[in-house]
């Protein structure tokens, strides 16, 4: 799998510069090493933000915090490596794709829940996060016992999908084109990556998508009382 020297590597080849960097953390001391160091973790941020890949989607039993929002029930500390909250879930579901819930505790009475209690329990829960002024993000909801799917900072580059690793490498290109080749030849080379890196983030997320595979069970209001 690539490293991150190899992905600023194809980055510096997209942008036709012949330079081969060694080392980026530290910066070995080149200008092109110099460069990647600075913009290859905001490169990797925002590509992790775009899209909820399945390499970096994590779940965490939240941790309560002392809450002092009337208008929610409970507040929880966000886990520290979070990016982008997905959604809440109860610790009892299976998943957050569909809407049904089939208690695990009392299987033989499942069929007797009508849909509506079902789908309170299963489907995601609504919640805002905000900010203390300590510098803790704490995420508010209504749910006990809160369970959160969210895209994590992945640092690891093994754990990079190969288009991601593509995608990352123009997007990369696009911010160091203005440095590195600098003027009117920097800003439109760095125009043709984004428009290239616009690409290959298509095709990887299509990619990523078809790695899962699960039916959707609409609960309609008509059938809720069933």
């Amino acid at each position: 799998m690539a490293s991150v020297v190899d992905i600023c590597n194809l980055a510096l080849a997209h942008l036709g510069d012949s330079a081969t960097i060694a080392s980026i953390d530290p910066p070995e001391g080149s200008a092109q090493a110099e460069h990647c160091a600075r913009f290859y973790p905001i490169a990797r941020d925002n590509l992790l933000e775009m899209h909820n890949w399945n390499f970096s989607t994590r779940r965490a039993l939240l941790a309560e915090v002392t809450n002092d929002w009337v208008q929610w029930q409970h507040a929880y500390a966000l886990p520290s490596d979070c990016v982008n909250p997905i959604s809440v879930i109860s610790n009892e579901a299976y998943d957050d794709y569909a809407t049904r819930f089939i208690p695990t505790d009392t299987p033989q009475f499942a069929h007797n829940y009508s849909p509506a209690i079902a789908a309170g329990r299963y489907v995601p829960q609504p919640f805002t996060i905000e900010t203390l002024s300590s510098g803790i993000h704490v995420l508010y909801t209504n749910l006990e016992n809160a369970v959160l799917r969210y895209q994590a900072l992945v640092n690891d580059t093994t754990e990079f999908s190969a288009l991601f690793v593509t995608t990352l490498s123009w997007h990369l290109a696009s911010m160091l084109a203005g440095p590195v080749l600098k003027g009117d030849a920097g800003a439109a080379e760095s125009k043709r990556c984004s428009q290239m890196m616009v690409g290959w983030l298509a095709e990887a997320r299509k990619t990523d998508g078809n790695q899962r595979s699960i039916k959707v069970e609409h609960i309609v209001p008509w059938t809720s009382g069933r």
